[in-house]
């Protein structure tokens, strides 16, 4: 895992789609997967304590960057197709 100064993300602009696999909070080492989750959305905010991004299902997500274990720059999401 790279050190927290020279990871990717931390070069990203607010404004762009991304997602970021998190460790979750308060699962023991030994417990069965998942021992992850991903988060996706658009990035609000980048500095020393994470990544704050803005998810269609849970709104805004703080993920501390202890927490990060990888991350990509996505494609913009598609529009919602309109209800039949």
């Amino acid at each position: 895992m790279p050190a927290p100064s020279t990871a990717p993300w931390r070069s990203w602009s607010p404004g762009i789609r991304v997602v970021v696999r998190r460790v979750l909070d308060g699962v023991p080492p030994d417990a069965p997967p998942p021992h992850h989750t991903d988060v996706v959305g658009d990035l609000l905010a980048v500095d020393d304590a994470g990544v704050l991004i803005r998810t269609r299902r849970h709104g805004d997500v703080h993920v501390p960057a202890a927490a990060i274990r990888l991350t990509k720059v996505v494609p913009p999401a598609q529009p919602r197709r309109p209800a039949p």
